[in-house]
């Protein structure tokens, strides 16, 4: 099935996704090691068969494995190897630009602060982004680009998406550091510059829940359920402290991305809680 869907002309979004899945046996997030050569292989067969020779960028990128036997590569790599149609995964990068963007549209999206993104919501959010960019799309096309979008992100199969998966979006490098290599469990694509994605940074603090409460409790001392942009700045110092991974200097910057999460200035528990807790605290209790 994969190895026939290499001989099209142009591959949809969820064609792209059997193709992928297909080769990363292991579910680890990389074609890498035999699955590579497989792939490889399997990609020059489907060409031949269909009377096609490889394109400059499917002859580039076999000639860098023949040199690399280490190579591996996800997602946003595949993607600009085969004739995917209107390279979506890609469209999808250049609209989330940064971090800051990012956060605006979970705020815009996760409204009631609950910590996740509906199948509804997100496909709405799909659509404004195809309109932001002046494109059209029919329903069924935008179904089909939904049911992909949870398909890569949706690690638990939940229907819904949480910050935490959705923040998969905004990762960039496959060479993370050793207490993150647990991002690489889900096939995830990576769409922002390193420099840029403090949230990878955050996947690696993962907060029991009533040591969340409790340091959030200090802070929100009248109960309201909300800090400011001043708490902020103190906690993060205080996490800074404790775990190893935030770089201190760059405390500012963690600053401004995560109060783009805030509603008025208030930044509530729960919004934090998805960004510092284990995957059980998304939902503290007070």
């Amino acid at each position: 099935m994969a190895s026939s869907l290499l001989q099209a002309m142009e591959i949809s979004a969820s064609q792209f996704l059997d193709i992928f899945n297909h080769y990363d046996k292991d579910g680890n997030g990389f074609i890498e090691g035999k699955e590579l050569q497989s792939f490889i292989r399997e990609l020059r067969e489907a060409r031949q068969r269909a009377g096609l020779g490889l394109t400059d960028e499917m002859q580039q990128f076999v000639s860098e494995c023949e040199k690399d036997s280490e190579r591996r590569i996800g997602l946003i790599q595949l993607v600009q190897i085969l004739p995917t149609e209107e390279n979506f995964l890609l469209f999808f990068r250049q609209q989330l630009s940064s971090c800051s963007h990012f956060m605006q549209v979970w705020r815009r999206y996760d409204a009631d602060h609950s910590g996740y993104i509906e199948a509804d919501e997100l496909k709405n959010f799909l659509k404004d982004l195809l309109l932001k960019a002046q494109r059209t799309c029919d329903s069924t096309k935008l179904d089909e680009y939904t049911a992909a979008t949870l398909k890569i992100f949706d690690a638990d199969g939940d229907g819904k998406l949480c910050l935490g998966e959705m923040s998969r979006w905004a990762t960039s490098s496959d060479r993370l550091p050793a207490a993150f290599s647990c991002l690489t469990l889900c096939s995830v694509f990576r769409l922002l510059p390193d420099e840029q994605n403090f949230l990878l940074r955050f996947q690696g603090v993962k907060m029991p829940k009533h040591h969340f409460n409790r340091i959030f409790g200090s802070f929100d001392q009248d109960g309201a359920g909300f800090m400011d942009a001043s708490d902020l700045d103190s906690l993060l110092r205080d996490v800074c402290e404790e775990y190893k991974v935030l770089d201190p200097a760059d405390l500012p910057r963690y600053r401004s991305s995560i109060m783009e999460l805030s509603d008025g200035g208030k930044l509530y528990r729960g919004d934090l809680c998805v960004l510092l807790c284990d995957e059980d605290g998304h939902a503290p209790s007070q």
